[in-house]
């Protein structure tokens, strides 16, 4: 079972679950997630001899949440995992992120691939720096009603999420899965694509819904959601790393049914090895939806475990 603490990070105060001894590997959650979204993977990468860290990222859980939408930068985030590794008193760590994560993952060996002994990225591939900011590019390719720009209104989808965290939960974690229906019909807000499931899949329980609900019943969504608020801002930051690769060996780990894929060069896997030039695997799981460590833990424990024992 994970240990559970603080540590003092790059200005703020990071709450981690931990668990055994070895190499270090940093499990960098997505949004609207938290450490537990990788329960799955502790057990059996720590049997294998590694030292697991999951932290809640800024924003989330029991780490600091700033009231400043300019402190979610990608280099505040970057940041974080760079003080992170040497709180833990390391000097090198595997860093592995799902969605939001993984774009914290990609920059972080991108931008201090001295600190990275390997890199793998769950549902968002490395993303190339485009001509434009990302959110014209998003409002052209998918129109005014897009969630990413829906999320840039202040307390919008705030207060939307925040009204019934069980009912948001049940929603986007079954209608973002690989198990998911498509309603008959759209609603209104971010929820409104996805109908309130009467049961949930065999990899999703109640107690699972329980404790995602008791962390955003005490944090609210904005933490989170500010990380969306400076997409535009990061590309304007990221500047310096234009067309730059990620030199590091890397790991990419996807589902067929993940919505991130609709999002994606229809190309990707071609694409990838440019991005990545250390790849070292690619696994497109059947029947997965976006929440891949979770829908399918085991194929992604294999996944994981293969990669680090081959470094």
């Amino acid at each position: 079972m994970p240990q559970h603490r603080e540590l003092p990070v790059n200005g703020i105060t990071m709450h981690v679950a931990e668990e055994g001894e070895g190499p270090l590997v940093l499990l960098l959650h997505g949004f609207p997630e938290s450490w537990y979204s990788w329960r799955h993977q502790f057990g059996p990468l720590a049997a294998a001899g590694y030292r697991v860290v999951a932290p809640d990222q800024r924003g989330y859980g029991g780490t600091d949440r700033p009231d400043d939408v300019d402190a979610y930068t990608i280099l505040h985030l970057v940041g974080d995992v760079v003080g992170l590794i040497a709180a833990l008193g390391e000097r090198e760590a595997v860093v592995v992120g799902h969605d939001w994560g993984a774009p914290v993952a990609w920059h972080t060996a991108q931008m201090r691939p001295d600190l990275v002994r390997g890199v793998a990225g769950l549902s968002v591939p490395p993303m190339p720096r485009g001509s434009v900011p990302p959110l014209v590019a998003a409002r052209r390719r998918f129109g005014d009603d897009f969630y990413q720009l829906y999320f840039q209104q202040p307390g919008v989808a705030d207060a939307e999420l925040g009204r019934d965290p069980r009912a948001a939960f049940r929603r986007t974690l079954v209608g973002l899965s690989g198990d998911a229906v498509p309603p008959s019909s759209r609603g209104e807000g971010f929820l409104g694509a996805f109908p309130d499931p009467e049961e949930l899949p065999a990899w999703l329980t109640e107690a699972d819904v329980d404790a995602f609900v008791e962390q955003f019943d005490r944090t609210g969504f904005t933490g989170g959601l500010n990380w969306y608020r400076n997409i535009d801002r990061n590309w304007e930051l990221t500047a310096p790393w234009q067309d730059a690769v990620i030199t590091p060996p890397a790991l990419f780990v996807t589902g067929d049914r993940d919505l991130v894929r609709g999002f994606s060069p229809p190309n990707l896997f071609e694409l990838l090895p440019g991005a990545l030039p250390n790849l070292r695997g690619v696994h497109d799981l059947a029947g997965c939806g976006h929440w891949t460590q979770q829908e399918r833990a085991d194929d992604v424990n294999r996944a994981l475990l293969e990669f680090l024992d081959g470094l």
